[in-house]
């Protein structure tokens, strides 16, 4: 996938070294074609197709990246891509998938009623679905991520990953420990949508009724079928973070790291931030995993930020 994908760069940052007594490496994976790392699973899984499969089309259902991977993967083999995302979806994460010509079906208030419906609707189509986290493919394409961190920078010992549905961290767990099982991965997810939390520390899996985080790009109702073995057997710990914590995360990369990444995006670094103490690591690796936020939000996200202790507030941080 090397002529396919970008190699992003691993950031550093001095002042966050020194905050948290780590040495940090930020995976910019919000430099990505698309904004995101989901081309990278996206163009694996396309890759993957027959022909024929590929001439009846692809489905998916998204929160937004996944929508914009796969149609850009699909534009560049000329095909047919048809994508369910939810009514709730930044306008800028709509326009760029339609940009990248695939059309945009907008229905229900979450990825979970998105998904459903893209479902009922691929039966009828014979499209071919792609899911955005539950497949094989796609954790596999994800996973490339890793060998490409631990290529720039081999002394990296844990890796912070944000957990919606659990096909990132379930392809980075993978492909990391294949070449260093001594690896730690560490799983993030926002504390209002925390299906994956639940099932890996209580063996409880369950459907949360509803899920509402500036976070929208892991705000998935329930664990993937496939992913959550994966990450019961290869993750070393799930931890959660709040909307302030994600929020004061974002508005750090913005005005120190003079870097716009999304909820999701930010969720990695927030979950460092907020359990440093806990994170036994030399050589920590954060996965910055999307861009594509709204900037009209931006002013929610400042007063969420403002909503968290100062002891706690890192607007020193210089990145």
């Amino acid at each position: 996938m090397d002529h396919i994908v970008h190699h992003t760069p691993l950031r550093t940052s001095a002042t966050l070294d020194q905050r948290t007594e780590k040495n940090v490496y930020f995976k910019m994976e919000n430099q990505q074609k698309t904004g995101a790392f989901k081309f990278r699973g996206a163009s694996y899984k396309l890759m993957r197709l027959t022909q024929d499969q590929l001439a009846c089309g692809v489905i998916t259902a998204s929160a937004g990246n996944h929508a914009q991977g796969l149609a850009l993967a699909a534009h560049k083999l000329g095909v047919k891509a048809t994508i369910y995302m939810a009514e709730s979806t930044p306008e800028a994460k709509v326009q760029a998938t339609r940009g990248y010509g695939a059309n945009v079906v907008l229905i229900g208030e979450s990825f979970q009623e998105a998904y459903e419906a893209s479902l009922e609707h691929q039966k009828k189509c014979g499209a071919t679905f792609v899911h955005p986290f539950d497949d094989y493919d796609i954790m596999a394409g994800q996973g490339t991520m890793a060998l490409e961190m631990l290529e720039q920078e081999s002394r990296i010992d844990t890796i912070i990953v944000p957990i919606g549905g659990g096909g990132l961290i379930s392809g980075i767990a993978v492909a990391a420990k294949s070449l260093n099982s001594d690896i730690k991965v560490i799983g993030v997810q926002a504390a209002s949508a925390a299906a994956m939390h639940t099932a890996y520390h209580q063996g409880v899996v369950e459907k949360l009724d509803k899920v509402s985080t500036i976070a929208e790009g892991i705000a998935v109702k329930q664990p993937g079928e496939k992913t959550l073995p994966i990450i019961q057997h290869y993750v070393d710990d799930v931890v959660t973070v709040s909307e302030a914590e994600i929020a004061n995360a974002m508005v750090t990369m913005l005005e120190r790291g003079k870097t716009l990444v999304e909820g999701a995006g930010a969720a990695a670094l927030a979950g460092l931030l907020s359990h440093n103490d806990q994170i036994d690591s030399r050589h920590c690796g954060v996965i910055v995993s999307g861009g594509n936020f709204d900037i009209g939000k931006i002013a929610h996200v400042q007063s969420l930020a403002n909503q968290l202790k100062p002891e706690k507030s890192n607007k020193a941080l210089v990145l």
